[in-house]
């Protein structure tokens, strides 16, 4: 029986008795078209970049609060990384099945051989509440960031936190 990606984010958080509030909206391609259709009251959004090193070897996904921006050679250094830029499709649908405009951290659920490192801004430590795609750009979902941390140990990606 086919599921659908999002459906194994719910299912996955049931399992993990995480709570979310879930909100369906237009299909949005930015961070800017996602706080329009979900406003933020009491929750931050956040970015997730697809990235990958100069050989294409290693890849990153790597999670900020919607206001931040990356400095991709600054990165690369805190991470001891040759030189980062953004993966292709192809790449994002071969590591965490998803498409682009729906990147997020619960395509960390069909990274089944954990190759995705994840490094997450310190300043989503300081949240209450964190939303993200349940990997489709059609809806989004906020949970808290305990939970969002429950989900990461359970998920067994490498993770670390950066100030980014």
């Amino acid at each position: 029986m086919y599921v659908s990606n999002q459906d194994k984010v719910y299912k996955t958080l049931d399992s993990l008795n995480i709570d979310y509030k879930a909100y369906k909206h237009e299909p949005v391609y930015t961070i800017e078209e996602t706080v329009e259709q979900v406003p933020e009251t009491e929750k931050t959004h956040c970015k997730n970049l697809f990235l990958r090193d100069y050989k294409g070897k290693n890849h990153f996904l790597v999670i900020l609060t919607s206001e931040k921006v990356v400095d991709l050679k600054k990165l690369a250094s805190q991470i001891d990384s040759s030189r980062l830029s953004f993966a292709s499709a192809r790449r994002l649908s071969k590591y965490l099945d998803l498409e682009q405009g729906s990147v997020s951290p619960f395509g960390l659920i069909n990274d089944t051989e954990n190759e995705v490192q994840v490094i997450i801004d310190q300043d989503v430590q300081n949240q209450d509440n964190i939303t993200f795609h349940p990997n489709v750009n059609t809806e989004s979902i906020t949970i808290s960031y305990n939970d969002f941390v429950k989900y990461l140990d359970w998920v067994g990606n490498k993770y670390c936190f950066l100030k980014i």
